[in-house]
Order: structure tokens, then C-alpha cells, then sequence
């Protein structure tokens, strides 16, 4: 089978992978759009997540092709069996997410209520109390929904490998990612979920390419084809990056924190989803996310909008008929530059009701510097020229843009009713 793709040209799909992309839960997210609420600022950027599925799946198997030019199997079936299953990886790792994409994310219920039995003890343990992400709902559905079986009947692995590639907190079942005493998974994981990964490499040019901003624009063959594996002494293969691509990754970070500064933070996206959480939080709200994944199957964006148009809150009604909050401030800066405590205060003594939204922008959420994600293999980084071949070190101290960008940016806004925009102006002057 073969899908035309605006941005990667022909995607083949062989007969095992064609069964899964014909799943329902991969057709569902044909119901999502990739961006959430960007459309009304960016009319452009109607594509959905199916359409990104498909492209990172295509980017997984590039990758893991020029990862794996040095050929370390010697054996084309155990090539061929991890070249499948992170391919399926990427075209699955986004099948939890929720009508509108992340705008609704606030809304799923606790953790505890989808009942994953694939997540590692450690996981259980310290995210069990808190709310589920479309992460989550991704891995119940890859290792306990209807999905699961069609994985297996097509494919040399389970449900359960595929979502170890999708998150870290996934334990794996067996030894499926050890070949000949190396253990591949790191390096399969990294291209799924990491600083370098094959997710970020689509839905940057992509979103640029729809939305019509040029942020996004980024050097993707060149660092795709500059990737490699490194052996580390514990027996776990990484990801590697040739240090003459090292340039091009810095502008693919700024670019995606341009991205997310310039196109995803927008003051029109941001005050839609600020609507939707007052709708969420009102005594009117009916809508539930089920903890059961055949149930969450049928929501999409167009279950969200007939919920919304059947619902009497005013703030629903706003999103439907497209009646925001104006924006009154906006203020860029860091923490203590935006507070706006002090102009909540004048609203509220004056008695106008306001939105208040605050946006943070960071380069990294991988690195040690982003202080997010404590326990995330590092990228090596390698010379590679002639008659070299000498690792460098970890990806983080082989460029100065982690240091340089290592503080937050941070926009906040106020936005009120339009009745009350002159107003609330005045007094903020």
C-alpha cells in the first residue's frame, strides 16, 4: 500500500502494517486535529494527528536506516523485527490523545482509574495519584484494547513492546530488544521520545508547512541522515548524532521554541482553551472521559463540538459561536516580569470578570538543565570524519545552546469580556 504525503512524498505500508493503520483507534485520530484550537488564528492548520502518525512512521523507518547503516545484527531477522516494531511505535504513539488534542488533556480522569498493568512498579508508585495523560491512554490502548490483538496476529512482538518504546515507564516483558547481548531498546525509545525524535522532526515541519509560519523550517534529511548508534559500557546501544550536525540540531530547538513561542502559545488559541477549562470546571459540565479504552474510541473533535453545541453554558456557547474573551494585557518576559497579581486585584475590586492565562516556553524538557526529565539517556555525539570515529560525549556538552537558553520565557495575559474591554483598559493603564 502507498500513501501520498505532502512533506515526505510516497510512505510504502507493508500488508502487517496496513492491518494496524486500518485499526479504529489509528483511523480515529482522522478525528483529531493536530493542532487544537491554532486553526481559528491559523485557518491553515486543519491537519490531524493521523496524517502525523503516518509521517513519523515514515521518519522511524529513515531513521533507523541511516542509525543502523553500521549493521550491528548480522542477522536480517532481528533487523527486520526491531526496524518493524519501532516503526509501529511511531505510528501508535500518539493514539491516546484527546478531542482537540492536548487542550483537553486537564479533563482525563486519574491515573488509577485506567487500571494499566504495564507500567513498572516505580511508575505505579509515583504517578498513580495524578491525573492520566494521553500517554497513558496510549499505552492502555496498545497493551489492553482491541488493538493489542491485531498487533499481535501481524507482527513478532506484542502490544506491550510497542508501548516501551512509547514511554520509559513501560517495563518490558522480555528480552524482544536484546540481540546478541546488546540491548537495543534506549535507542529505539530515543527515536520515539527524545531530544532528537522522530515526533518532533514531522510535527515541526508540518505544523510550519499548514500553519503557514516558517518557524519550523528545519534541516530534517540532513540531520536524519547524521544519526548513529553508540555502544555504552552497560550494554545499552544510544542514540548518536555526527558532531558536523550539531548546528543543524541547535536550529531545530530554536525552532521549535519559536514554534511554540510564535504559533502553539497564541493569544486567540490561548484564551479558546481558557474558555474550555471555565466550561469544564462549571456545574453545566457533563462530559466525562471514560477510564474504558473501547469507550474512548468514538471521541474525537466532532464528539467534542455536538457536546459543546448541545451545551447551555455560556462559555461553551463563546467556543461554538467563536466569541472569545478580548485580550486587555499581554506580558513576555521572565517570572517576575509578568506577574499579574496586581491587575487581577484592579479587576477584581472593579468587578470584571477576567480570564487569566500564563504560557512557559523552554528550549529543552529532556536535558539535565530542563530539569524535567531527571533520568533521560543522553545523545552521544561523535566525530566521524576521516579516519576518526572518536565519541565526543554526551549531546548536551557538545553545544553551548542548553546554557544559553536554559531560563524559562514566560507570557501571561488577562483577557475580559468584550463589554467590559474600554474599561478594564482604563484602569490597567
Amino acid at each position: 500500500m502507498e500513501v501520498r504525503d505532502p512533506l515526505h512524498g510516497s510512505i510504502v505500508l507493508e500488508p502487517a502494517e496496513v492491518a494496524v493503520v486500518d485499526h479504529p483507534f489509528v483511523q480515529r485520530l482522522r478525528g483529531v486535529r493536530q493542532m487544537g484550537f491554532s486553526e481559528l488564528p491559523f485557518p491553515g492548520a486543519v491537519h490531524t494527528r493521523y496524517a502525523h502518525s503516518l509521517g513519523a512512521m515514515e521518519l522511524a523507518g529513515r531513521a533507523f536506516d541511516n542509525v543502523f547503516r553500521a549493521d550491528p545484527f548480522d542477522d536480517p531477522v532481528a533487523r527486520r523485527r526491531l526496524r518493524d516494531v519501532v516503526r509501529v511505535a511511531a505510528l501508535c504513539h500518539d493514539l491516546g490523545h484527546a478531542p482537540f488534542s492536548h487542550c483537553t488533556e486537564f479533563a482525563m480522569p486519574p491515573l488509577q482509574a485506567l487500571g494499566i498493568r504495564a507500567y513498572t512498579p516505580e511508575a505505579v508508585q509515583h504517578r498513580l495519584p495524578h491525573t492520566a495523560s494521553h500517554e497513558d491512554y496510549t499505552v492502555a490502548v496498545l497493551t489492553q484494547s482491541s488493538l493489542t490483538a491485531t498487533i499481535e496476529r501481524n507482527f513478532p512482538f506484542a502490544g506491550q513492546h510497542v508501548a516501551a518504546l512509547v514511554s520509559r515507564e513501560v517495563s518490558a516483558p522480555d528480552d524482544f530488544f536484546v540481540h546478541r547481548g546488546r540491548d537495543f531498546r534506549r535507542v529505539l525509545s530515543q527515536l520515539i521520545s527524545s531530544e532528537l525524535d522522530i515526533d518532533r522532526l514531522d510535527y515541526l515541519v508540518r505544523d510550519s508547512y499548514y500553519s503557514g509560519a516558517r518557524y519550523g523550517e528545519i534541516d530534517l534529511n540532513w540531520l536524519i541522515s547524521n544519526l548513529g548508534w553508540h555502544l555504552g559500557d552497560d550494554g545499552h546501544v544510544s542514540l548518536m548524532l555526527d558532531q558536523r550536525a550539531v548546528y543543524a540540531f541547535d536550529d531545530f530547538l530554536i525552532s521549535r521554541y519559536h514554534m511554540f513561542m510564535s504559533v502553539y502559545f497564541h493569544h486567540k488559541s490561548v484564551v479558546f482553551e481558557e474558555m474550555l477549562k471555565r466550561h469544564f470546571a462549571g456545574q453545566e459540565c457533563s462530559w466525562r472521559f471514560p477510564a474504558s479504552v473501547e469507550e474512548y474510541l468514538p471521541l474525537d473533535d466532532v464528539a467534542m463540538h455536538s457536546y459543546l453545541r448541545g451545551a447551555s453554558c455560556e462559555w461553551a456557547r463563546r467556543i461554538v459561536e467563536r466569541r472569545p474573551y478580548r485580550r486587555v494585557i499581554e506580558r513576555h518576559g521572565h517570572a517576575a516580569e509578568v506577574d499579574l497579581t496586581e491587575d487581577r486585584a484592579r479587576l477584581n475590586a472593579a468587578g470584571i470578570d477576567h480570564l487569566a492565562a500564563g504560557s512557559t516556553g523552554k528550549l529543552s524538557r529532556y536535558s539535565a538543565m530542563g530539569k524535567k526529565r531527571e533520568a533521560a539517556p543522553p545523545i552521544w555525539v561523535v566525530d566521524r570524519s576521516p579516519g576518526s570515529r572518536k565519541p565526543l560525549g554526551p549531546l548536551e556538552s557538545a553545544t553551548a545552546i542548553f546554557a544559553r537558553y536554559q531560563e524559562a520565557r514566560h507570557i501571561t495575559r488577562l483577557y475580559v469580556h468584550e463589554d467590559d474591554v474600554a474599561a478594564a483598559r482604563a484602569l490597567l493603564s
